[in-house]
C-alpha cells in the first residue's frame, strides 16, 4: 500500500516536529486516486504548517472498500488507522500523540474519517467529514451495506460521549445545501450529537456534492482542524 506525504515549507531545516493531517479521498476510485488531489496540499499549506498524508484508499478491482476491514488482504481500517501512523511517526518528525493527529476525508473519505476516528479515539483527536455520510453504502451512495452496528457511526455516539468525559475530541462535519444524497443524514447526525450533549461543529454551505464546494472552503476547514491540534514543536 502507498501514501503521498507532503511536508510543510521549511521542514528540512527547522528541526521541529509537526502535527499530521491524514486525508482520505472519496470512493469509488482507482488505485492512484490518492495522487490526484493536488489542491488538498495547496489548501493545507495556506492553512498552516502540518504534514499531510494522503493514503491509498482503493485498488484496481477493489474500488469501493469503504475504508473497512474485510478480511485478509483487505484490512483497510487497520492499514489507515494503525499501521500507517506508526510508519509516518517512524519516518518523519511528527508530534507522536493524539493531539498531533487529525483524520479528515471527503465523501466516502468523510465516512472513513468519522468511523475510523471514533474507533481509534486514542490515536486521533481531530476528525472532520467533508460532505460525508455515516454508514457504509454501495458505490452509488444510495443503499446501505449490511456490515453490522460497528460500522455505523450513529451507533457510536454514546461511546464518544463517554470518552469526552476524560479527553476532548474535535468533531466537525460540513455538507452542501444541495447535496441530495447526504445532507439529510448529516442533519440527523447533528441532532443525535446535540441530544447526547456531544460538542461538535456542523455547518451547511451553499453548494452540492462537488469538488468546487470542497475547494472553496478547504483552507478554512483545515484551519479549524489545525487550531485544535498541537502546533509545531522545537
Amino acid at each position: 500500500m502507498h501514501a503521498l506525504v507532503v511536508l510543510p515549507a521549511g521542514y528540512a531545516g527547522s528541526g521541529k516536529r509537526y502535527p499530521v493531517v491524514y486525508f482520505l479521498h472519496g470512493l469509488p476510485a482507482g488505485s492512484n486516486a490518492y495522487l490526484g488531489s493536488r489542491w488538498v496540499g495547496q489548501a493545507l499549506e495556506k492553512a498552516g504548517p502540518a504534514i499531510l498524508v494522503m493514503p491509498q484508499g482503493a485498488r484496481e478491482g477493489d474500488t469501493d472498500p469503504e475504508y473497512l476491514n474485510w478480511g485478509a488482504g483487505r484490512e483497510w481500517e487497520t492499514f489507515i488507522s494503525s499501521e500507517l501512523p506508526r510508519a509516518i511517526d517512524h519516518r518523519f518528525r511528527t508530534i507522536r500523540t493524539r493531539r498531533g493527529r487529525a483524520l479528515v476525508g471527503l465523501s466516502a473519505g468523510g465516512f472513513g474519517a468519522a468511523l475510523l476516528g471514533l474507533h481509534n479515539l486514542g490515536r486521533f483527536s481531530v476528525l472532520e467529514s467533508w460532505s460525508g455520510y455515516f454508514h457504509p453504502t454501495d458505490p452509488a451512495g444510495t443503499q446501505p451495506l449490511a456490515r453490522g452496528a460497528a460500522t455505523n457511526v450513529h451507533t457510536l455516539v454514546s461511546s464518544l460521549r463517554r470518552d469526552e468525559a476524560r479527553r476532548s475530541t474535535f468533531l466537525g462535519f460540513y455538507v452542501g445545501s444541495a447535496d441530495v444524497r447526504f445532507r439529510a443524514e448529516n442533519e440527523q447526525f447533528d441532532r443525535e450529537l446535540r441530544a447526547a450533549g456531544v460538542p461538535h461543529l456542523f455547518a451547511v454551505y451553499p453548494g452540492a456534492h462537488a469538488t468546487s464546494l470542497w475547494q472553496e472552503h478547504a483552507v478554512h476547514w483545515f484551519r479549524v482542524a489545525l487550531q485544535k491540534l498541537s502546533p509545531p514543536q522545537a
